[in-house]
């Protein structure tokens, strides 16, 4: 049987979050494998009430685990890194990250109890790591988080370039610049067979611009505020938060950090070297003693994380500081979309106490980190791959991306999570449909999508819950006073009286008539008991809520 070259996405094709892509060569069912990231996305109240992370579902290679000869993560945002020390114990294998991505990488394995000693810290290529049948380099690339890379996958069937998040930045502020000349000398090393390519910002038509350009509108910005001035943005974009530090020294203001992920994402940056000459910070005690004018606040939750500084302060006092009429308050960041409710939420809490509200709407006071629609051409021009395959973007931006390289004139393929292709042939071909899911974060317990939890979770929250208590005596003769209590429902219905006891009182007359053979099995007995509870409900209120029925049987002395 021929050697296969497979690509198989787990998550990040079809969505944006949870990145985690499998390669694979070898004969057919036997490829020795590689992981690309291991990320998440967060549950939000419609679609995962009371979710805190939500991963991929890594059962497929759980189950070929033994074949996984590494776990390779191209960058510490959250969507690509921090499923890692979730799920590691279920993987097992080495994990190679370059040093501030190793730091991030290190934290999240700690939190999860998992042991540090498989994170293997690699440099930049030249350096190689060989995965059995990979040869694998980190190339730095510019993002919106220091030490970004694409990956250079080189395998007896070809070279593949992983691109990882990216944009064209020649001044990115922190870290490393796109670099087209190590980019030159890459492509004309080999052919590259498969480009897989970020497609996040395929339909912004205009070229993206350097993390530079933001220094002079924020300090502008900064000095025309009179009050006590608040920013926030992503905690891990240490470009921006060094930019907006050096806009209020210059402005004469004490620049205080509030935030954990925040804090904890500056020191990292310091103690690997990504970050230097920062600017000195003061704790909130501090801030709060100082007079308003002379504060800077950069703060986490600019997607409006509800226990996030930004959160807080809206709703009014947070670590001793309190936001007062007048004080600006900017958000230099992108609302990712499906979080304009709650980001939404922080503005007109921030409205009511008489904050002036900026955003990075005109584009003055936020870049992108992932390449528009011209630097995707350019890259395509650049490295001149046979294949296209587009990744991390939802279905629109794969299509429109695969769309923008058949044009010219290269092979593309739309593969979402759970496509498997093999891309050894003349043009890239699916041979097998992997079955992918989700797991769930749920407090401090891992939970499955199919496991019910999250699917009871919205019924009861669209359809209310009662529960009703019946007694069958030591005769196994029911007791017609069954005992009601609802929850998440009006507590009168149309009749007007309250609906538990209007239920146990149709519950009374069914229980009163209900036959000895009934009244002996629990499965029929609570059928009957839910169908009353249900009916009664429709009738009352219109809903029909989820039953819970608890019979107990006395003994006989």
């Amino acid at each position: 049987m021929s050697e296969r070259l497979i690509y198989l996405p787990l998550g990040g094709a079809g969505e944006i979050g949870m990145n985690a892509y499998v390669y694979g060569y070898g004969q057919p069912g036997r490829e020795r494998l590689i992981l690309v990231d291991l990320g998440v996305t967060f549950g939000d109240m419609d679609s995962a009430p009371g979710i805190d992370l939500i991963m991929p579902d890594v059962r497929w290679l759980e189950d070929n685990r033994d074949r996984l000869e590494a776990i390779f993560i191209t960058h510490g945002h959250e969507d690509h890194v921090s499923a890692l020390g979730l799920l590691w114990n279920r993987l097992r294998a080495p994990v190679y990250t370059r040093r501030f991505t190793g730091a991030l990488a290190r934290m999240k394995m700690e939190e999860a109890g998992q042991p540090v000693d498989k994170l293997r810290i690699v440099s930049a290529r030249p350096e190689v790591v060989e995965a059995g049948p990979f040869r694998v380099q980190f190339v730095p690339v510019s993002h919106s988080i220091p030490e970004s890379a694409a990956l250079i996958i080189d395998t007896p069937a070809g070279r593949i370039v992983h691109s990882g998040d990216f944009k064209l930045d020649g001044t990115p502020v922190v870290g490393e610049a796109f670099d087209p000349i190590l980019w030159h000398e890459i492509a004309g090393e080999t052919p590259i067979t498969a480009l897989m390519c970020d497609s996040t910002n395929v339909f912004s038509t205009h070229p993206g611009r350097s993390e530079a350009v933001l220094a002079n509108p924020l300090l502008d910005w900064v000095v025309t505020q009179k009050q006590m001035v608040v920013a926030t943005t992503f905690a891990s974009n240490i470009a921006r938060l060094k930019t907006l530090a050096d806009a209020g020294t210059a402005a004469g203001r004490q620049v205080c950090l509030l935030g954990r992920a925040m804090r904890k994402m500056v020191t990292a940056a310091v103690e690997t070297g990504i970050l230097r000459d920062f600017p000195r910070v003061i704790g909130p005690e501090e801030a709060a003693d100082l007079p308003r004018d002379k504060v800077l606040l950069i703060v986490t939750g600019s997607q409006g994380e509800r226990r996030a500084a930004s959160m807080q302060l809206s709703m009014g006092r947070y670590l001793g500081i309190q936001l007062k009429e007048g004080d600006s308050f900017l958000f230099s960041s992108r609302t990712i979309p499906g979080n304009e409710r709650p980001v939404g939420r922080i503005m007109n809490n921030l409205s009511r106490l008489g904050v002036n509200v900026f955003d990075a709407d005109a584009g003055l006071y936020h870049v992108s980190g992932h390449a528009n629609r011209p630097d995707l051409e350019a890259v395509h021009d650049l490295l001149k791959p046979r294949i296209v395959i587009p990744m991390h973007g939802e279905h629109m931006h794969l299509r429109e991306h695969a769309k923008l390289a058949k044009a010219k004139g290269m092979i593309s393929e739309i593969v979402t999570n759970g496509t498997m292709i093999d891309l050894a042939g003349d043009r890239p071909r699916v041979v097998d449909e992997v079955e992918t899911g989700r797991i769930y974060l749920d407090g401090n317990v891992l939970i499955g999508a199919m496991d019910g939890v999250v699917r009871d979770r919205i019924r009861m929250a669209l359809n209310g819950h009662a529960t009703v208590s019946v007694i069958v005596d030591e005769n196994d003769e029911v007791l017609p006073d069954a005992w009601v209590e609802t929850m998440g429902l009006a507590a009168h219905g149309r009749a007007g009286v309250p609906l538990s006891r209007h239920i146990e009182s149709e519950l009374a007359d069914y229980l009163d008539r209900v036959d000895d053979a009934t009244v002996m099995d629990d499965k029929k007995l609570d059928e009957g008991i839910r169908r009353i509870v249900r009916q009664v409900s429709m009738e009352e209120i219109g809903k029909k809520p989820e039953v819970k029925v608890i019979i107990s049987r006395l003994a006989a002395d």
